[in-house]
């Protein structure tokens, strides 16, 4: 196990607006939101027959929460690409002796990795989504003449579990020298 050492210089809890998302050895772009990793056990209440006036409880089967990602629309093909690993419209649509594929099975699949930063831009937390796909797709939210807002996408991701990578541990925070002093 990973020995936690503590910064004794920080005091303040880091920020939710700092982060980025890489699946592969590439960071996605334009990422402006993702969902909590959450993840939940359920609870198996039984009782002993000697004992009805007391209960127990024990660990059942866990589940982990789909995430979402939106990020705004761009002429990157990323979020898409992955949808259509799942479901093809095009390949679908075709003359049934002609379809070549609606899942691609062999890679509808993927980790990836979210990737959390301090005020500096140092890298403080990392946690591993394993054997995520992709389950709904939103190409462009609603389109409005009246709004002022940036046109967002989004996906909904369904995975099979997340770890923290212990590797990645709580760095020496930077200080700058004043030289007027």
């Amino acid at each position: 196990m990973a020995k936690f050492t503590v910064n004794p210089n920080r005091i303040d809890p880091y920020k939710n607006f700092k982060f980025r998302v890489k699946w592969g050895a590439t960071y996605v772009a334009g990422v402006s939101k993702v969902t909590a990793l959450k993840r939940t056990t359920e609870v198996i209440e039984y009782r002993e027959g000697g004992d009805a006036s007391s209960q127990h409880k024990t660990p059942g089967r866990t589940k982990y929460e789909p995430i979402t990602m939106e990020r705004g629309v761009t002429h990157d093909h990323d979020f898409e690409q992955w949808a259509n690993k799942v479901w093809d419209y095009s390949n679908a649509q075709a003359d049934p002796d002609q379809r070549q594929k609606e899942v691609s099975l062999a890679d509808f699949r993927r980790d990836f990795t979210l990737d959390v930063f301090n005020e500096a831009g140092q890298k403080v937390i990392s946690y591993h989504v394993h054997r995520a796909w992709v389950s709904e797709f939103v190409a462009q939210a609603d389109l409005d003449a009246n709004a002022n807002a940036v046109l967002i996408q989004s996906i909904k991701i369904e995975h099979e579990g997340f770890e923290r990578d212990l590797s990645v541990t709580e760095p020496t925070e930077p200080t700058y020298n004043d030289p007027a002093s």
